[in-house]
């Protein structure tokens, strides 16, 4: 592990560390519940940022695939097995320590999954899923590739948009919180300071898997199919297998944070899935920069913060389309990189051709 990696998380630890004291001694500790969600939405973007920066290509489904954890999570651990407690499966289940009894809001014992492996099962499943559609899927190429991720992220919208099971509209409520230590657990309820450290915490570990898998002969693969495919091809580099590889991994990490912030919200509804969340996050890596996972996680934080509070208003769908186009313009690399002479000569009438003489 290198050295200077271990500074750059260090650093990013320390900054959390003085958000947290900052908001507490400016009585604003109230913030630390939006800082919280947007680390969990920022957790999507880095993945997308890994397979759109690094690996080159793009997808527009990836709300689907946070969608896709969350609703896994909420339905394994807010469906009641007490009806089927004496079937084969459920009392082995319950033996081996995989079922949890708990008080709901009403009063009532229900016995479900323990958050854990309804976590663990959520995430093999978004894996499984990402796999399965990116074996054929990541064949295509450019505005054919976004095409076929955005109908998979419509498919699992209109599923979840119309199937009573997981809510219809109203999505999911009533999910219980996941613990993680001894009194400390992911979930409205909990201490709103120890949550921000766990989400902080998520982030950063996160953050250091993926840039020493950026800085390892898999990073330089990955490096290689971004900028020319059929080279790194023809150089012996198996470029199907990073490229799935690399979508089923950044599909893995949406679903865990689908997973974590249903359980931090308590609840989870169709919106989670819309395609415009999708366009969001794909957005936000085209601010951060396409390759620049420290970049994507500043502006994640920043505009998911931004949106959370609310400054954005009705508008919030206008204002990330239109960060997407201007970012698209005028800093394709990022705004970290944006070219202040390029966007004015853009901006700048073209001179119309010289008349010929009569």
């Amino acid at each position: 592990m290198r050295p200077a990696l271990l500074r750059q998380v260090a650093a990013f630890v320390a900054t959390v560390v003085v958000i947290q004291l900052a908001s507490v001694a400016g009585e604003k500790a109230f913030l630390l519940t939006q800082l919280t969600m947007s680390a969990y939405y920022t957790l999507v973007v880095l993945g997308l940022s890994l397979f759109m920066g690094y690996a080159g290509q793009i997808s527009l489904g990836h709300a689907a695939f946070f969608a896709v954890g969350g609703y896994t999570s909420a339905v394994m651990t807010t469906f009641d097995l007490g009806p089927f407690r004496s079937t084969a499966w459920v009392a082995a289940a319950g033996k081996v320590g995989l079922l949890a009894t708990r008080t709901d809001a009403f009063g009532s014992q229900v016995l479900a999954f323990h958050p854990w492996p309804a976590m663990a099962c959520a995430v093999l499943l978004t894996a499984a899923i990402a796999f399965a559609v990116g074996v054929p899927v990541l064949k295509l190429k450019g505005h054919y590739l976004a095409m076929a991720t955005l109908g998979l992220g419509t498919i699992v919208y209109s599923v979840a948009l119309g199937t009573a099971t997981l809510g219809a509209a109203d999505g999911i409520s009533g999910v219980p919180p996941l613990p993680v230590l001894p009194g400390i657990a992911v979930g409205g309820n909990g201490s709103r300071i120890a949550n921000y450290y766990v989400a902080g915490t998520v982030l950063a570990v996160s953050m250091l898997l993926l840039l020493n898998l950026v800085h390892s002969r898999v990073g330089r693969a990955l490096r290689a199919i971004h900028g020319a495919e059929d080279a790194a091809s023809a150089m012996g580099v198996d470029t199907a297998h990073y490229k799935v590889r690399t979508f089923v991994l950044s599909a893995a990490m949406a679903g865990l944070a689908g997973v974590l912030l249903t359980h931090y919200n308590g609840s989870i509804g169709p919106s989670e899935a819309s395609i415009m969340k999708s366009v969001k996050y794909v957005a936000i890596v085209a601010v951060g920069g396409m390759g620049s996972l420290w970049g994507t996680l500043a502006a994640s934080m920043v505009l998911n913060f931004l949106s959370l509070r609310g400054y954005f208003g009705t508008l919030d769908d206008a204002v990330f389309g239109t960060i997407l186009v201007v970012v698209m313009l005028f800093a394709p690399q990022g705004i970290l990189a944006i070219d202040l002479r390029r966007a004015l000569r853009f901006l700048r009438p073209t001179r119309g051709a010289p008349a010929e003489p009569g």
